[in-house]
């Protein structure tokens, strides 16, 4: 990755691109896509099962709240770089305060010799468990939140024989896509813009001011073509790097007849 903005308290936060989009303008809105998976570190665990309520992720925006559709989730499936998909929503971007992964009340529980266990789960049930992250989600880059959990240091026997879920979550946050904007000039010109890399092509359209945005592109080098209205004519724009975390600002184009 080419953007590391690292937290190492107790959640793992991988941030991923998801592809190219197309897109129509500027994101005015100042949005961004996030993407929720989970992933574990080993246990000596027979299963762990995790009962998923909902992901909190609270920027200086507000509180976002994205929820789990999925049932019980088994996570000594998805350990040694296997990952699993929760959910997907657009939230406010903007600086990150605080992420809390809340448990459902029911449905926790080990698996150990064959025996199953229920897990409580105190705080998790009620605000979640949470991290205090001081990172930035940038409007129009697409991101992806992986939880990454330790089952072997999350489970703890009591006196009485009973288990206790305390999660310990490490918290790693990486920007994995990129964006590309600018004007054209004359605004008059309305050129479709179209940016370019190996088959892979995304569309959008200069908008009144002559402004043009494209959200969500993976890292790697550009061709942009502009297709104005006639009497102006087309013009390409080569070797435009996209990095991940950032949006590439291509200024002012100037469109001629």
């Amino acid at each position: 990755m080419n953007i590391y903005m690292k937290s190492y308290i107790l959640i793992v936060v991988t941030f991923l691109g998801l592809g190219l989009a197309s897109c129509k303008k500027e994101n005015s809105s100042g949005t961004t896509h996030v993407s929720v998976k989970l992933t574990d570190a080993p246990g000596p665990y027979d299963a762990v099962i995790l009962s998923i309520k909902s992901v909190v992720i609270v920027t200086d925006k507000g509180q976002q709240t994205i929820a789990i559709g999925n049932g019980p989730i088994n996570i000594l499936d998805f350990r040694l770089g296997k990952d699993t998909l929760l959910a997907a929503q657009d939230i406010p971007a903007g600086s990150i305060q605080q992420i809390r992964l809340v448990l459902n009340s029911t449905g926790n529980r080990v698996v150990i010799g064959g025996i199953s266990f229920d897990l409580t789960t105190p705080s998790g049930q009620t605000s979640g468990v949470k991290l205090n992250v001081h990172d930035n989600l940038t409007a129009g880059i697409d991101y992806t939140l992986t939880l990454d959990f330790d089952a072997a240091q999350s489970i703890v026997l009591t006196g009485n024989g009973k288990y206790i879920l305390k999660p310990v979550i490490r918290a790693i946050a990486n920007a994995a896509s990129g964006a590309i904007k600018g004007v054209v000039s004359p605004a008059t010109s309305s050129p479709k813009v179209y940016a370019i890399t190996g088959t892979d092509t995304v569309g959008t359209v200069a908008d009144s001011t002559g402004k043009f945005y494209f959200p969500g592109l993976p890292a790697g080098t550009y061709t942009v073509n502009f297709e104005p209205v006639s009497p102006y004519v087309n013009k390409t724009v080569s070797n435009v790097a996209v990095t991940n975390g950032s949006v590439q600002d291509m200024g002012t184009v100037t469109i001629t007849q």
